[in-house]
């Protein structure tokens, strides 16, 4: 499984400007409507804040895998985004978020759906690649970097 498949150029965000949950969401899900004009951009959102308010998907050491699935939505997609100066994101550390994997699956591709997530946090365990990332310079270096995962 590669990161690569379920991500475009477009949705590698280097400098999010959020600095709360909800506007590092609205953020993160924004750029969605260039790559994928059909999708529901507020439903979208609806169902990334209503899963937050399940528990937090701050999951620690700077790191958050927001995610949803969404009825209609045919096929995985990650928007990836980085904060340099941090989000209040009600991570379970207490600590501010500087790096987000975003997930959204179609309502029938559960088994998919938990395999990317336990992919995407293996590879963020890593203090090596999560400083690599928080390191890349811009867009086209975080890209180049998540197409060999």
């Amino acid at each position: 499984m590669l990161i690569a498949d379920y991500l475009h150029k477009n949705l590698v965000l280097p400098d999010l400007a959020a600095v709360a949950k909800s506007e590092a969401l609205t953020e993160l899900v924004e750029p969605l409507k260039s790559e994928f004009p059909d999708l529901d951009l507020a439903n979208a959102l609806q169902v990334l804040l209503e899963r937050e308010q399940l528990g937090t998907t701050g999951i620690g050491d700077g790191v958050a895998i927001p995610h949803g699935k969404l009825v209609g939505l045919d096929r995985i997609i990650l928007v990836v985004g980085r904060s340099r100066r941090g989000v209040r994101f009600e991570s379970l550390d207490g600590k501010t978020c500087t790096i987000f994997f975003l997930v959204l699956a179609p309502e029938q591709a559960a088994g998919m759906h938990l395999r990317i997530l336990a992919h995407i946090s293996k590879l963020l365990k890593d203090e090596g690649f999560r400083r690599s990332f928080l390191e890349a310079e811009g867009r086209d270096e975080l890209y180049t970097l998540l197409k060999t995962l």
